[in-house]
């Protein structure tokens, strides 16, 4: 009997444990630990170290123009331009006081000095045709009686072309007749070419309308032109200039493509021997 009253005691102690350990396993999951309250704001810390120098912003819009400065000191004196066209022939002056009068000559032996200027007139003719067959074959120089042409075998855009020419003492080449166009092309044709700038190019006037082309090589107009058959064309783009062919025809073309070109120079001509 009393046994069976220890095992009695036993069993609750035994389920009241467990009964227990079920409570507090429950409630150790399904209980959380809630934050505390906010504290107090902290005191400031120290300044930290400079950072890296970030990468470049955009740039910024263009700022107001400055205010002109002081005239600076004169440049050097630039390379003389190219020779301007011949002037209009002045009035004649007023006829000067006449001259005393000179002492009577004496008589001379003037059969042997026209025999010398006789001589010498040949000789200036052997002279004057050894410097044409030097300027025609050696140099490869056409000429008529007011101009010289020289085609340049250095492939150049149009602006350098022009610039080599005017350094050169002359400039790009323009026919201003068919005996000239004739002559120039024939030129080109003897050189191997089959096509060369010359001196002209076009440009766009206001409005948007193709104007007529004009003369590069010098400030005049002419009224010349050999274009070929469907040359030029409209409109005429704004930077156009023009090409020769080895037949003598004109076209338009690109003046940033490099190709060898013609230039002319003026004949300067000799002021007359005067004989006193």
């Amino acid at each position: 009997m009393g046994n069976l009253h220890c095992r009695g005691r036993l069993l609750a102690l035994f389920m009241l444990l467990t009964a227990f350990h079920f409570i507090c396993a429950t409630e150790v999951c399904t209980n959380t630990i809630l934050p505390g309250s906010k504290g107090d704001q902290g005191e400031r810390g120290d300044e930290g170290d400079q950072g890296r120098l970030g990468k470049a912003g955009p740039p910024g819009q263009r700022g107001l123009r400055g205010e002109i400065g002081s005239l600076g000191e004169l440049g050097q004196t630039g390379k003389p331009g190219p020779a301007g066209a011949k002037g209009d022939k002045g009035l004649q002056g007023v006829d000067g006081p006449i001259g005393m009068k000179g002492k009577p000559g004496s008589t001379c032996d003037c059969g042997r000095y026209r025999k010398v200027v006789g001589q010498l007139d040949i000789n200036i003719s052997k002279l004057k045709k050894a410097v044409k067959f030097m300027k025609n074959v050696i140099l490869g120089i056409k000429e008529t009686e007011e101009k010289l042409y020289l085609i340049v075998k250095e492939a150049r855009k149009f602006r350098e072309a022009q610039l080599n020419c005017r350094l050169k003492g002359g400039t790009l080449a323009v026919p201003d007749g068919e005996d000239v166009n004739t002559l120039i092309a024939g030129y080109v044709a003897q050189a191997g070419l089959t096509q060369v700038y010359i001196g002209w190019r076009g440009r766009e006037q206001e409005g948007g309308e193709a104007g007529p082309d004009t003369v590069m090589g010098g400030s005049v107009r002419q009224n010349y032109t050999a274009w070929a058959p469907g040359e030029p064309r409209e409109p005429a783009a704004r930077d156009s200039c023009v090409k020769m062919s080895s037949t003598g025809a004109w076209s338009q073309t690109e003046c940033d493509l490099a190709m060898y070109y013609v230039c002319e120079f003026i004949k300067r001509k000799r002021a007359p021997v005067t004989t006193q």
